[in-house]
């Protein structure tokens, strides 16, 4: 067996250049002003926000997001909901509609045990299961799920979703809590037009609507021009990443996320590979041809992962070269995937370790 105490990855006083790696390392600074800077976002605009937990899976992060002002979090999975509700947080939104017996026990030991759990549905299948399991208990509040261009779940039209609205509404077991959707990136116009025609509909069946909660880091600073939505809810901001500077929405100074490698081959003059590969920095491309942005080297492209490897091509770089042995901070394209496939996180400021945080929400995918 291995020895225990290599699990031991660093401690606070530690040097970020003398760490083992692979390894993601989050600059506390950054981190800090990511939350700082989207909650004075909200609170300039009146919106409630609700940090998607999915990107960091850590309550420690969590605590600090509703510290700054937000309102409750966003989890994924009703696993990932047991970990941050043991953690003390009592309002929790899901957004994933819960089929099965297992899932909908869970669900309702939740439900009793925090005052501010919500669900959401798509279908009369989800909201009849839901009914028939709650009903004559602790009645759990139910958003009805619109795509608004997203292209994911969602309810089709705002008549659909008045329908299934009416259809919690009456429900033994349940209560109708509102609306949300996870759109497209840069559609407030088409967001809002659902959302308005849906509220009419409702008003005129005599139904409250309490939330409209719309969603996504992309178009994270145009959440103001969905006049109608209550709330806003994303998660990658906290440490953003390569896709998040592509759409504009941070620079590459905003990346609180970096994963840590080194190199360990040089088999070529334009070839160079790292310990760092699929198991590391996710093969997620997000629309990128290559695996990450290389800090200090923007013309190396990481164009291949096998599990452990990765193959930097240096073809195109004019100036000086990783050598064997060297760290490299990889800005991933991806850090919400990055974040499941480790079991703590290395915090630092100015490349000295502040401390080390479990990441108590990993692989708590159902």
């Amino acid at each position: 067996m291995p020895d225990a105490s290599f699990a031991v990855v660093a401690k606070a006083g530690d040097r970020i250049a003398d760490l083992s790696t692979p390894r993601p390392v989050i600059d506390e600074d950054r981190l800090a002003a990511n939350i700082a800077r989207v909650q004075s976002y909200m609170d300039e605009h009146g919106l409630n926000f609700r940090p998607h937990i999915k990107t960091h899976k850590i309550p420690a992060l969590a605590v600090a997001q509703v510290a700054a002002g937000a309102k409750g979090i966003n989890c994924q999975k009703v696993t990932e909901a047991e970990v941050f509700a043991a953690a003390g947080f009592g309002d929790i939104l899901i957004t994933f509609n819960i089929l099965g017996q297992q899932k909908l026990e869970r669900l309702a030991k939740l439900n009793e045990k925090i005052p501010g759990l919500k669900v959401v549905a798509d279908s009369e299948t989800t909201v009849d299961g839901l009914a028939a399991h709650f009903s004559g208990h602790k009645a759990l509040t139910v958003l009805v799920e619109c795509d608004t261009g997203g292209g994911r779940c969602g309810v089709q039209t705002p008549e659909e979703a008045a329908a299934l609205a009416r259809r919690i509404a009456a429900a033994d077991g349940l209560t109708f809590g509102g609306i949300v959707t996870y759109p497209k990136p840069q559609s407030a116009a088409a967001i809002e037009a659902f959302i308005a025609e849906t509220l009419d509909l409702l008003q005129s069946d005599g139904i409250a609507c309490p939330i409209v909660s719309n969603g996504g880091t992309p178009s994270l600073f145009e959440a103001h021009l969905v006049t109608s939505a209550t709330e806003h809810r994303a998660g990658t901001y906290i440490y953003n990443d390569r896709q998040m500077v592509r759409m504009g929405h941070c620079s590459e100074d905003d990346c609180a996320m970096h994963v840590l490698a080194t190199v360990v081959s040089r088999p070529t003059a334009d070839r160079a590979v790292i310990d760092a590969g699929s198991k590391a920095l996710t093969s997620d491309l997000q629309g990128f041809s290559d695996y990450g942005l290389i800090v200090g080297y923007p013309q190396a492209r990481i164009t291949s992962l096998s599990e452990e490897h990765g193959v930097i091509d240096l073809a195109n770089c004019t100036g000086p070269r990783p050598q064997i042995g060297e760290k490299l901070f990889i800005v991933p394209n991806h850090t919400c995937v990055v974040s499941n496939l480790f079991d703590t996180m290395v915090f630092h400021r100015g490349g000295v370790v502040t401390r080390v945080e479990e990441v108590a929400a990993r692989g708590l995918v159902w």
